[in-house]
């Protein structure tokens, strides 16, 4: 991954209006020993503030992995995606859906925009370290 600055930390941002879910995420990801930063906003808006640098967010590392839910207030997950997806800059950085859906529909229209992997909630906690494993570097 192309943004990581020669650092072995993965900088993950989390998408997630829940707080609940923010936290077994966090906590999952602490148990797992990768070694991680993660950022945490609540909103799709706020996550296209943090990953463009607007405002607050001016001065913080763009992230190796995003976490994105889907069913979101003000932008929800579908839509911060295809913003991602049409920005040079961001585009290569790949997106897991964590969402409660798991309507094939949403899973094709998240497919068809190209996330990496779709997790439905309540995500296991293997499956959630297997797939951020499997984007770390060799």
């Amino acid at each position: 991954m192309s943004n990581r600055h020669n650092s072995n930390i993965l900088k993950i941002l989390l998408v997630e209006d829940s707080k609940s879910d923010a936290y077994l995420i966090q906590e999952t990801l602490n148990e797992s020993k990768i070694p991680h930063q993660l950022s945490w906003v609540k909103n799709g808006v706020e996550a296209l503030d943090f990953l463009c640098k607007r405002s607050k967010y001016a001065h913080v590392p763009l992230p190796d992995l995003i976490l994105l839910d889907l069913n979101m207030p003000k932008k929800n997950g579908q839509e911060v995606l295809v913003d991602l997806k049409a920005n040079d800059d961001l585009k290569n950085i790949p997106v897991v859906v964590i969402t409660t859906s798991a309507r094939q529909e949403d899973i094709a229209k998240v497919s068809q925009i190209q996330a990496s992997y779709y997790l439905v909630k309540p995500v296991e906690f293997e499956q959630l370290i297997s797939v951020v494993r499997s984007l770390l570097p060799a």
